[in-house]
Order: C-alpha cells, then sequence, then structure tokens
C-alpha cells in the first residue's frame, strides 16, 4: 500500500472503532505483531481490537476494499511465526471477543468467543463437574480461536485427542467479510462437506474464527504422576508399551537432561531424584485402587532390573503432582532466552524407534557445537527438537544453518511417513518443507480453496502456502 492509501484506511478504522482500539503505537505493534518465535521483525501497519462479531466483518470488509492484509492474532503463543505481521498488515486482535457465551450442563458444551483464553474455558467447564480436556503449558495465555486455528494438541493427546476432536461448532467471518455458522454445536449432522474441519487447523488462512462450540468431558480423577530417569530412547518405548497394557494413561511425555539441567539452572527447580539419567519419562495416569498400584509398581521394577531405567518417583499429592509437571511443561519458557531453533516432528508411534534412531545420528553428526534439547509428547509419537542459538552468533546465521539441516531431518521424516509439524503448525517457519508431508496435489487444492474463501488473498498472506497474484496459486 502506498502511504496515502494506508492513511485512508487507517481514517475509517479510527472511525470504526475509535483511536483506543486501533492502535498505531510502536509497544502495541511490537507486542501484537508476533508470536512466540523471534526470526522475524514485527512491523504492522496497526493492530485493530474488535469487540464484536459484526467489527470483525466490516474490517475485512474495509480490508478488502483497500487490497490491505490482514493478521489475524490470538494469544500469540504460536511456535511457527503464523502471527507475526512482518510487512506492514493489519493485525486484528481478539484479546477483546473473549466472552463465555453458554456453558451446558445437558448438552456437555460451552459456547464462546474467539479470544477466550483456554485456563478461561477449562475452569467454566470444572465449575459445572465437566472438563475440557485440550491442555498445555500456555493455556493461561492461548486463546481458543488459535488453538482451533492451529488445531492445538498438548500433553493429553494420548488420551484426548487434539482440539479437533472437541469443536462441534464454529462461527467464522471469510476472507469476503460473509459470516458462516458451521454445524450449530450438533454432534451428528450428516448434510454434506462439514466446512468446520477445513477452518480447523487452517491457520487463519481462510476465514477469522470468531466464535466456537466446544464439547466437554467428565473429568480424570485420581490421577497420579511416575517420572522415571531412563538410558536410552529404546527404553522410552519399551515403557510406553509396558504402561500401555497396565495403566490408564492420560500423558506420556520425554525430556533430556539438558532440558533439566537448564530447568534447574534458571529456574531453581528440584531435580526429581538425586541421579542423572540421559533422558526421563513423565507420565500421568488414572489411578484404579491398590491393584493397579501394585501392577505400576511392578512395570518400575521390571524396566530398571532389565536395566532400562536408573530411579522413579511417583506422586502423593496434587502439589507433588504439578511440581513434577513443571519438569516437563517449563521446558519451552525456560529455553526461549537462547531463541531456539524448533523442530516440531511426528510419526506413528510404532515409528518412533526408527525416527528417533536416524533423527539422532543426524544431530549428533550435524549439530556438534550446538546444545540440543530434546523433549516432547512422545506417546502420541510428537517429538520437539530444540536447538538452541549460542550467544555469539546472530539469529540470521543460526535460523540458515539450522534450516539446512532440517532438510535433511525432514527427508527422514517423510521416509518415516511422518509430519514436518506435529502441533505447531507451518506458519512462516516451515512453509518451505511443506513438500515433505503433503503432495503437490494436496498444496494445489489448498490453494484452490483458499481463492474460494478468500478471493483478494487478504487473510495471512504468506502463511501456509505461497499464493501468485495472477489468479493460480505457486506450485
Amino acid at each position: 500500500m502506498t502511504t496515502e492509501e494506508t492513511s485512508a484506511i487507517l481514517q475509517e478504522l479510527v472511525t470504526l472503532l475509535g483511536s483506543g482500539r486501533c492502535l498505531t503505537d510502536e509497544d502495541s505493534c511490537n507486542h501484537f505483531g508476533r508470536d512466540w518465535t523471534r526470526f522475524a521483525t514485527p512491523n504492522p501497519a496497526a493492530v485493530l481490537l474488535p469487540e464484536s462479531i459484526a467489527e470483525v466483518q466490516q474490517i475485512i470488509q474495509l480490508a478488502r476494499r483497500f487490497n490491505t492484509p490482514i493478521v489475524p492474532s490470538g494469544g500469540r503463543t504460536g511456535l511457527s511465526g503464523g502471527a507475526v505481521a512482518a510487512n506492514g498488515e493489519l493485525v486484528l486482535a481478539l484479546d477483546r471477543l473473549n466472552r463465555i457465551i453458554d456453558v451446558d450442563p445437558t448438552s456437555r458444551s460451552i459456547t464462546c468467543e474467539a479470544g477466550a483464553i483456554t485456563a478461561q474455558i477449562q475452569e467454566a467447564a470444572k465449575s459445572i463437574g465437566l472438563h475440557y480436556p485440550v491442555d498445555f503449558a500456555s493455556s493461561g495465555s492461548s486463546q481458543i480461536g488459535g488453538n482451533i486455528a492451529t488445531n492445538a494438541g498438548g500433553i493429553q493427546v494420548i488420551r484426548y485427542g487434539m482440539t479437533r476432536n472437541w469443536v462441534s461448532g464454529l462461527k467464522v467471518v471469510t476472507g469476503t467479510g460473509e459470516l458462516l455458522t458451521l454445524n450449530r454445536g450438533l454432534l451428528k449432522n450428516n448434510t454434506g462437506l462439514d466446512f468446520r474441519h477445513l477452518m480447523i487447523g487452517s491457520e487463519g488462512i481462510l476465514g477469522i474464527i470468531v466464535e466456537a462450540t466446544l464439547q466437554l468431558c467428565s473429568p480424570p480423577t485420581d490421577t497420579a504422576v511416575l517420572v522415571l530417569g531412563v538410558k536410552s530412547m529404546g527404553a522410552i518405548m519399551s515403557l510406553l508399551q509396558r504402561l500401555q497394557g497396565q495403566a490408564d494413561l492420560l500423558a506420556f511425555e520425554f525430556f533430556s537432561h539438558l532440558a533439566l539441567e537448564k530447568l534447574i539452572a534458571q529456574q531453581g527447580l528440584r531435580a526429581p531424584f538425586d541421579g542423572a539419567s540421559p533422558f526421563y519419562v513423565l507420565a500421568e495416569y488414572e489411578r484404579q485402587g491398590e491393584h493397579s498400584d501394585r501392577e505400576l509398581e511392578a512395570i518400575v521394577e521390571q524396566v530398571m532390573a532389565a536395566g532400562e531405567a536408573d530411579d522413579a518417583v511417583v506422586s502423593q499429592t496434587i502439589a507433588q503432582a504439578k511440581s513434577l509437571w513443571q519438569l516437563r511443561e517449563n521446558i519451552s519458557e525456560t529455553i526461549a532466552r537462547w531463541t531456539p531453533y524448533k523442530n516440531d516432528i511426528s510419526a506413528t508411534v510404532s515409528k518412533v524407534p526408527e525416527l528417533l534412531v536416524k533423527i539422532g545420528e543426524v544431530v549428533e553428526q550435524r549439530y556438534p557445537d550446538f546444545e540440543v534439547v530434546w523433549y516432547g509428547h512422545i506417546g502420541d509419537g510428537n517429538l520437539h527438537l530444540n536447538i538452541l542459538k549460542p550467544d555469539s552468533m546472530a539469529p540470521e546465521e543460526f535460523e540458515t544453518k539450522c534450516k539446512s539441516v532440517s532438510e535433511e531431518l525432514f527427508k527422514i521424516v517423510d521416509g518415516c511417513g511422518g509430519s514436518v509439524s506435529a502441533e505447531h503448525g507451518v506458519g512462516l517457519l516451515k512453509k518451505e518443507f511443506l513438500h515433505y508431508s503433503r503432495s503437490k496435489e494436496e498444496i494445489a487444492l489448498m490453494k484452490s480453496i483458499k481463492r474460494l474463501f478468500d478471493p483478494d488473498l487478504i487473510l495471512n498472506p504468506g502463511k501456509v502456502v505461497d499464493m501468485d497474484t495472477a489468479g493460480r496459486g505457486d506450485s
């Protein structure tokens, strides 16, 4: 846009929203123009804070008239650059669309606006004795619209699945400003194509999610947390197989000793036991009485007798369980100061041992001078490989070095039938690697679908797929 065009649309936006909700100051632009990634400098033209669906529609219609790109912004906790506005876009922040509209114990559902915080939804469910089970470390700041747009996973996917499993209705504003009401919160609705599922995981390139209806379930009861120090990745998978046969698992997580060292040094957390192990497993499970306790004890004794584990601890109180969970959930926040380059990969659980061996060999060979932190939701096949930037290295040089190795890693992921982005989304950072998980034909269809919902290509441009401006998507 020219300076005159920018000035003209900003004048109309101020008329629509008022100067207090159309922000152009540097602090606001820096805060709202980025997510948790730090590889692009935010540079939005303005930050918009609508308070109604009608205002979102009017903003989209104005943006369309002025051919101005829009970047939707939720809690800005994303890790793939999907909410970065670096090229003079308008940031459409959903922070003020945050109401819980309805809590329905009969339908076991919650209807809320897109800016509602995940933890707020969890508390609303708890108030009627029910449970919203999609949970992760950023639940205190992430927004449900962003969770849905990225199909967020988290720590209990092994039991409850991804966000997609819990969305029974959506309201979405398309790139033309049209409001779509999708599925109406129905559990059974067999009336043709379900556009709701196109929007889930679409990262804002098809429409702006403004309202959602979420299903709830009964909460787990009498849970406990087990942490073991294990000697190898192979031992982790062996332990998973043993536990799956005997324990009602809610979560099965792992992290490396380097991750634990960073937590102890940066946050003052205590190690779970005196000895050190190469890797640690955290398993949360639902207790089924003394019989299940004895079975779990037997499994722990077996893996230790087999030389697969060094030590173990089981939570005895809720406070201790929360303390043990901090060892896993606080990792991402702790290592953020090293501007980590994140690889969020997955495979089917049966393919994880093969993937781990092959990835491990490449990492050891290609990253000899970098600190490498492993952690992830290994119980559902999701591994987080974090390369930490040396303090002396410029971010641009670091990103270039990491990307060159990512090509090699993603070829391995492709060979194992896996995904280059298990739960973080594609955004900016994984866009050029999308072809390792999606075929040329699939990518072409994605671009065609985007043109149907966003014919002027104003919604989150440059994310997920690149589009040309001549009516055809790039191949």
